[in-house]
């Protein structure tokens, strides 16, 4: 079935190529119009020539448009698929060297972290400028939300625009296919369900061929996790870190859930460098990497778009990417019916304990018909606790200083963070964050 797709954002060119090779592989999605949309020139031309050359080379006719208008690109759109960062990386780590020097690490949560309220500010003030296109341009169309912070913008747009067909992505959730291959599981024999809220949710059950497979996973930790971890890169998700939370816990940590890519949740682990050390665990080394491989991916992304000898189908194999996007645009448009895991308002309490107007990540039935999430058992209770005092407890009050404009609210998020002992230090951060000149806007806006 055609229908068009905005991708706002799109100069996030990894992104771009993977939903252009989803689509181009995806038989039900000939002739659909692609609109790709993002400030960054340059990044748009390189986004745009990839995906142009790709889709010649499989053979699959495809309308593909380029533009800097956001509005011209949401209007007449079936699904408008956000991608875009607001504010930079070096922003980020800025206000990262900034907070380092007051005292403030990471497994800390809103602060050292990679949806830092400084960040998150500039994307919720986008993502609802997008969602107000929606609703006048294009007012049935779906918005997919892949862009963090995905728990608080779910959230926060729900509960203001009810009326707005969205679903939040991650596929964080794939990290249980990454376990069961590195204790020795066919991926595709096993079943899970993980529960929670986007990057903070766990293994409640774990199935290979049908079986439990909580035993096989205690026997490889027992028997093998000591040579994995002799080999296994810092701040691995199935490092020593991920491991001690399963046997404190009692059931694991999956995706971002105890990575840097999820804030490195638990604090405990990251008080000194010494104790860092003994758990395997280095985030600055694990995002510097990060900033880095993504760098050199950008430079890769333009020269290979710009050079006519290079066949986008070798320089990147046609196989589907692990993406759960365009399934689950292809499910609401052709009437595919899956399971796919979304992230929505917690409405028929999908995840028992946690209010219904906070966004979960759950396993959903989607179809024409719609998004239906689908009950989960739940999380037990001391895992509960934890989700309310660092992942629910802090969004609330971050959300609730950003619709205020409150500075007062926004200091109190900085105090609740386990690195901050009073509040002459959440004070001076706050002072020396906000002052630097390009955040005039946020000054202004928390009066």
């Amino acid at each position: 079935m055609a229908v068009k797709i905005s991708v706002i954002g799109a100069g996030s060119a990894v992104f771009s190529l993977n939903i252009i090779k989803d689509i181009c592989l995806t038989p039900n999605l000939q002739d659909s119009t692609i609109s790709l949309m993002d400030i960054n020139e340059e990044r748009l031309e390189t986004a745009y020539l990839i995906c142009k050359r790709y889709a010649e080379e499989v053979g699959i006719k495809l309308n593909l448009e380029k533009t800097t208008d956001r509005r011209r690109s949401i209007a007449g759109a079936d699904f408008v698929i956000n991608t875009a960062l607001a504010a930079s990386h070096s922003r980020l780590r800025e206000g990262w060297e900034i907070a380092k020097k007051h005292g403030y690490y990471f497994g800390g949560l809103h602060i050292v972290h990679d949806e830092a309220f400084w960040i998150n500010f500039y994307q919720l003030k986008l993502m609802e400028d997008i969602v107000k296109d929606i609703l006048e341009l294009s007012p049935k169309a779906w918005l997919i939300m892949v862009a963090n912070p995905v728990q608080a913008g779910v959230t926060y747009l729900k509960r203001k625009y009810r009326d707005l067909n969205l679903v939040g992505m991650c596929h964080g959730y794939g990290g249980v296919r990454y376990l069961a291959r590195t204790i020795g599981l066919d991926p595709s024999k096993i079943s899970f369900e993980v529960p929670g809220v986007n990057h903070f949710i766990w293994l409640t059950k774990f199935y290979y061929n049908g079986e439990d497979a909580y035993p096989l996973l205690k026997k490889w930790i027992e028997e093998k996790s000591g040579e994995y971890f002799e080999k296994c890169s810092t701040s691995n998700h199935q490092g020593p870190k991920p491991v001690d939370i399963f046997k404190r816990f009692g059931v694991f940590p999956i995706g971002d859930t105890a990575t840097p890519g999820g804030g490195s949740w638990g604090y405990w682990y990251h008080t000194d460098p010494e104790v860092e050390k003994k758990w395997q665990e280095d985030p600055w080394k694990w995002f510097q990497g990060y900033f880095e491989g993504g760098l050199k991916q950008v430079e890769n992304m333009h020269r290979i778009a710009r050079d006519p000898n290079i066949k986008m189908t070798e320089a990147f194999p046609g196989q589907k990417s692990s993406e759960p996007i365009i399934p689950l645009v292809e499910s609401l448009a052709c009437d595919v019916e899956r399971v796919i895991i979304v992230n929505i308002l917690n409405e028929g309490e999908l995840v028992p304990g946690i209010p219904r107007d906070y966004a979960v990540e759950v396993p959903a039935l989607v179809s024409r018909k719609g998004v239906q999430g689908i009950r989960t058992s739940g999380l037990p209770r001391h895992i509960l606790a934890y989700v309310y005092r660092d992942r629910i407890g802090p969004v609330e009050m971050e959300l609730a200083a950003f619709e205020k404009g409150d500075r007062d609210l926004l200091l109190s998020l900085v105090m609740m963070d386990p690195f901050n002992k009073t509040e002459e230090q959440a004070r001076n951060f706050l002072e020396e964050l906000l002052n630097l000149p390009y955040h005039e806007e946020m000054r202004k806006h928390y009066r």
